[in-house]
């Protein structure tokens, strides 16, 4: 019986041994990809009608909601939103029939909606800071943070509309875009 109690007792300080001191070890670099759910996206109204007005006079009207959607999951999400006019025409676009886009301008406003970390800037805070649009302007950006993130904003559009200016239902296009 001692015998056999000397052997396991011998067995269990070996195994104790080779356990608790490994003569060799390997380590394995384990790799994972986060995918981001989605890209960076803008969304704005179809159609606006900002109003009526008289040769020589302004209006101004909202566009309704325009919405940067930031799905990247980057570490540094900065995006720029921009936006720029074509002319205003109706009939022909004859010079009678045309508001160029240099009597069209654009101002942001704050967001009507955020979120996610970082700062969010309104290209035009306000009706004293808008901007002639007959050439790209930032219309919003977000810097810093990480992560997904949106912003809202409803601009307004104001159309100064030339004394020569002949009676129609004047259309233009106004393009946002986002990088």
């Amino acid at each position: 019986m001692r015998k056999k109690l000397l052997v396991a007792a011998v067995a269990g300080v070996a195994a104790s041994v080779v356990l608790g001191a490994p003569a060799h070890a390997e380590d394995t670099i384990v790799t994972l990809t986060v995918d981001a759910t989605g890209g960076l996206s803008i969304t704005v109204p179809a159609t606006a009608n900002i109003g009526h007005g008289i040769e020589g006079a302004s209006v101004s009207g909202l566009l309704g909601p325009v919405t940067v959607l930031d799905q990247r999951s980057s570490l540094t999400p900065n995006w720029t939103a921009s936006v720029i006019s074509t002319d205003f025409v109706t009939g022909g676009g004859s010079s009678g029939e045309t508001i160029p886009n240099i009597n069209v301008s654009y101002w942001s406003g704050p967001a009507t909606a955020t979120s996610g970390t970082g700062t969010f800037t309104p290209g035009q805070p306000g009706p004293g800071d808008q901007q002639i649009i007959n050439v790209p302007r930032t219309a919003f950006s977000k810097t810093g943070g990480s992560g997904n993130n949106f912003a809202t904003w409803n601009p307004t559009l104001v159309v100064n509309i030339p004394p020569s200016t002949v009676q129609g239902t004047y259309r233009g296009t106004v393009t946002h875009s986002v990088l």
